[in-house]
């Protein structure tokens, strides 16, 4: 063979083995795609999503839905042409998942705990709906302090001169609000008694702040146990619909209406629904498993609306009571709250 055939082989072949090394180098980005969804109303591997105990619960003939987005780490060139290729999938840099100051274990750690915080959150937002409200009360009485002998360890706050206390944030900021000397009403629960103390504040040691002597926590009788049982999954976004699944359970009414409804977003203790990521994916995930309605959290409509799936409606919900509406509307065979841009 003539030298110069050899050359023009040799040349094809480190040229071949270079495109094949860049092929597969990792890049530096990070694939997202529709992860499965999962029916918060029913069973994971044989085991109720929703476990209730001490108390009785209901069937409901439809499916409540969260919906996830897979993660793929490492990512080679043929995986991210494909994932630019794809209407599902969306490429984006690894230092928006991951970012520079933590490590890939950390960031899931993190997943795991708001994962976990998520569902207390739906929790007490669930139980508030079936009218088991958060109660501020006394947890610890400073003894000499100005409440000592007027109020006792467990008392349940009311009021504070008459303003209703709904949180424990409250109390503090109801004795601030009047100058050092004041005497304040703080109406109480005892023990299922109705009281009331006359308590004078007095200025704090450290920064002459008024105080009553008083350290405040909150709880949530209710008679059930209620465990969420699905560990493999991480992040606050499925608070939402966690919320939902626990009040259907606990609910004689189906608030599914027998359809298929999914959903995503998360939920604080007061109830409101927020923002999350992977709107995109999520749509599709939704799509796939036959979902007839997607609650979109307010603040992602715009992104949902830019990667409407058809024949998917969407509804615009910023709170667990907007949620509630939509479902009650749409299983009725009414039009909910659509999705706006604004």
């Amino acid at each position: 063979m003539r030298r110069r055939g050899v050359t023009v082989i040799l040349g094809a072949l480190i040229t071949a083995l270079l495109a094949a090394g860049v092929m597969v180098a990792p890049m530096p980005y990070v694939v997202l795609k529709p992860g499965p969804t999962v029916d918060t109303l029913g069973s994971q591997d044989g085991t109720e999503v929703i476990q209730v105990t001490k108390g009785e619960t209901s069937k409901s003939a439809g499916q409540l839905r969260l919906t996830t987005v897979n993660v793929q780490s490492r990512v080679e060139l043929v995986w991210a042409v494909r994932g630019w290729l794809s209407d599902a999938d969306a490429v984006v840099p690894y230092e928006l998942i991951y970012p520079p100051d933590r490590t890939e274990q950390q960031v899931q750690e993190q997943n795991a705990q708001e994962w976990r915080e998520s569902q207390t959150s739906a929790e007490t937002v669930a139980l508030r709906e079936l009218g088991y409200p958060v109660l501020t009360y006394v947890r610890k009485i400073t003894a000499g302090g100005a409440a000592d002998g007027s109020l006792r360890e467990g008392d349940v706050i009311v009021s504070v001169d008459g303003t209703a206390v709904t949180e424990p944030g409250q109390v503090t900021e109801l004795i601030k609000a009047k100058p050092v000397g004041t005497a304040l009403t703080v109406a109480y629960d005892r023990a299922g008694q109705a009281g009331t103390a006359r308590i004078v504040s007095r200025a704090d040691e450290k920064d002459g702040t008024p105080r009553i002597g008083v350290e405040i926590a909150t709880k949530q009788p209710h008679p059930f146990e209620i465990e969420i049982d699905l560990d493999k999954i991480g992040g606050p976004s499925a608070g939402l619909m966690f919320s939902l699944g626990i009040i259907d359970k606990l609910r004689p009414e189906d608030l599914t209406g027998g359809k298929i409804i999914a959903g995503t977003g998360t939920i604080d203790d007061d109830g409101n629904v927020g923002a999350i990521g992977g709107i995109p994916q999520k749509l599709v995930g939704a799509q796939e498993a036959g979902a007839a309605l997607f609650l979109v959290p307010k603040d992602n409509c715009a992104e949902a609306l830019r990667n409407a799936r058809p024949g998917l409606p969407m509804a615009e919900v910023a709170t667990v009571d907007d949620a509630l509406t939509a479902l009650k509307t749409f299983t009725s065979g009414g039009t909910p709250k659509p999705c706006s841009a604004s």
